[in-house]
């Protein structure tokens, strides 16, 4: 878990990021799913793939893990997974 609070960057406009204190206490009140729960998710959907970056973030008043992978064939893909639900929102070539 530190590894990846140690991952929350500053995210795009429109977005808010979730800092460090804020998403320890919402992983340890349940409110969001674990970050190893977010991953597997997104291992499922790109088998083999390897974590670049990681950033919880509030985007319209929803709380959502934005992953940023590169698979096995050397693509580099951005998804968006709802932090509670951990149903994938968007999965697409980063550009």
């Amino acid at each position: 878990m530190a590894a990846f609070l140690a991952c929350l960057v500053a995210a795009p406009a429109g977005a808010l990021d979730v800092d460090q204190d804020e998403a320890l206490r919402l992983r340890q009140s349940g409110e969001v799913r674990s970050f190893a729960a977010i991953l597997g998710v997104a291992l499922e959907r790109h088998p083999g793939a390897r974590l670049l970056e990681a950033e919880l973030e509030r985007e319209d008043g929803e709380l959502v893990y934005e992953l940023e992978l590169l698979t096995g064939d050397g693509v580099v893909r951005e998804m968006d997974i709802d932090a509670r639900s951990g149903e994938i929102i968007e999965d697409e070539v980063d550009d």
